[in-house]
């Protein structure tokens, strides 16, 4: 990633040279250790969101919490903290070790004049110290502070409210088992911003005004509107609303949110209620009545009772992300309109008060379907982000379904059961669609191995009813 070019001066001196890439600025990541697989996806979704590029001296991206990152400049890392659910903290890197000796060194070697807008004499500041896997106690953490005294600290220190925080950060490693006298790996460097992981708090299902039988954790809702790079103007689709948990989190980033679904009482927000202790839903239970919950109200479009297998929409491209939890059966039934009877000749269409009959809607044509409802209504660069049921024993990657007109940018498994769990697909529009297209996953290998997966319902149901039948046996004996 370049960070400038040279002066007007050197590049008339040069011409034609290549502008040199400046030393990007290195930073800490602090991550939540929670939705492992999801976190790296999010960072790198969010970082290209903002014009930087995720480029890192680490090999592996596990389960550690700590990420040392290379990101162009303060303002994107901050820009990235706005964002992200993920991590808690970011911190500019001053310097980083295996052992206190290490760390100190590395401190000693950091560019004094990096230093020093910090640490003059008219700031305040104060040191904090995090450990990972391992608590110290106050005359340790005293300590560690004390042995810091060779850094050129000139200003005051103020607990309440400094200027400038700086922290000495200790790896203890993952194993709560088997904690180690000295830690792993010890970082300093300055605080720069905290994550958003109060949102999952101040948004959670149990605080919302109209939810459903699988309305969508806050967390999961945020991260998948970070996976699909919603921003500001935005125009969001979910074609499997639902209560609209997933509209509420792209509204909070400033997106305009439609969406449809099959259901006319969950749209309408009628019928039984789906909360312990209350039988019928009020007569405010809406989706938009979740978006005013928040102050989103402003953000909503609309949201149709309508078909995901047939098409309504007029061809083009209108949607800049599509983000949706597809129905597979457990909780939700998966339904199409249509009749049990052969259509006579000539009846094209139903009269106004006739209610379609509900049929089965596999999952392999509910995926395809909506691939290319994405290949045809995104913007080119636009973003499908969706869940992928499976069952884990007959999982391959040649099950994701694939489409011509969409880039596969990442699979994230979230485990359900011993024996299920489901991926969060995310793809990017990268070809215009063109009406061949349409049928082109019939010829893709993709196809027939996701077709296993249409009695995704009764293979997790066997599961369940096969460890009941165990729990029974056992306290039998």
């Amino acid at each position: 990633m370049l960070c400038g070019e040279w002066g007007d001066v050197r590049r008339r001196s040069v011409r034609g040279a290549m502008a040199l890439p400046c030393p990007l600025n290195r930073y800490l990541l602090l991550l939540a250790q929670e939705h492992l697989e999801f976190r790296l996806p999010e960072i790198k979704s969010l970082l290209s969101l903002f014009g930087g590029q995720f480029i890192s001296s680490q090999e592996t991206y596990g389960k550690s919490p700590f990420w040392i990152l290379s990101i162009p400049s303060e303002d994107i890392a901050r820009n990235l903290m706005k964002r992200t659910v993920c991590a808690k903290s970011i911190f500019e890197l001053w310097g980083h070790g295996k052992s206190p000796e290490e760390l100190y060194s590395s401190l000693k070697n950091y560019p004094v004049e990096k230093m020093v807008p910090f640490l003059h004499s008219d700031s305040t500041y104060k040191i904090k110290i995090h450990t990972f896997n391992k608590t110290l106690t106050q005359e340790e953490k005293v300590k560690r502070i004390d042995a810091l005294e060779f850094l050129p600290f000139e200003g005051k220190v103020n607990l309440k409210k400094p200027q400038h925080i700086f922290s000495v950060l200790e790896d203890y490693g993952l194993d709560p088992n088997c904690i180690p006298e000295n830690p792993h790996n010890i970082y300093f460097g300055r605080w720069i911003a905290d994550g958003q992981r109060e949102l999952i708090e101040s948004y959670s299902v149990k605080k919302r005004h109209f939810i459903g039988n699988t309305s969508m954790d806050a967390g999961l809702s945020f991260i998948m509107a970070n996976h699909g790079k919603v921003k500001e103007n935005d125009i969001v689709f979910d074609p499997f609303v639902g209560t609209g948990g997933l509209l509420i989190a792209s509204a909070h980033f400033g997106a305009y949110v439609c969406g449809s679904d099959i259901d006319y009482n969950t749209v309408h927000g009628l019928g039984k209620a789906s909360r312990k202790n209350q039988k019928w839903r009020g007569p405010d239970e809406n989706i938009r009545a979740n978006l005013r919950q928040y102050g989103l109200e402003k953000y909503y479009l609309d949201v149709l009772v309508s078909d995901a297998s047939k098409p309504s929409w007029r061809k083009g491209t209108y949607f800049d992300a599509i983000i949706t939890d597809p129905p597979y059966g457990i909780r939700e039934s998966t339904r199409r309109t249509g009749s049990q009877k052969e259509i006579p000749k000539g009846m094209e269409k139903c009269p106004e008060s006739h209610v379609p009959v509900s049929l089965s809607y596999h999952l392999s044509d509910m995926f395809f379907d909506l691939l290319n409802f994405a290949a045809e209504t995104l913007v080119l660069g636009g973003r499908l982000v969706y869940w992928l049921p499976v069952y884990t024993p007959e999982y391959t990657e040649e099950m994701v379904p694939w489409h011509p007109c969409l880039k596969l940018i990442s699979n994230c498994e979230q485990k359900l059961s011993s024996h299920t769990s489901r991926r969060l697909i995310t793809m990017e529009k990268v070809k215009k669609f063109e009406d061949r297209d349409q049928y082109s996953h019939l010829l893709s290998d993709h196809f027939l191995p996701y077709q296993g997966h249409n009695s995704f319902r009764e293979k997790y149901f066997s599961g369940v009813t096969k460890r009941i039948a165990k729990e029974e046996k056992s306290s039998q004996e």
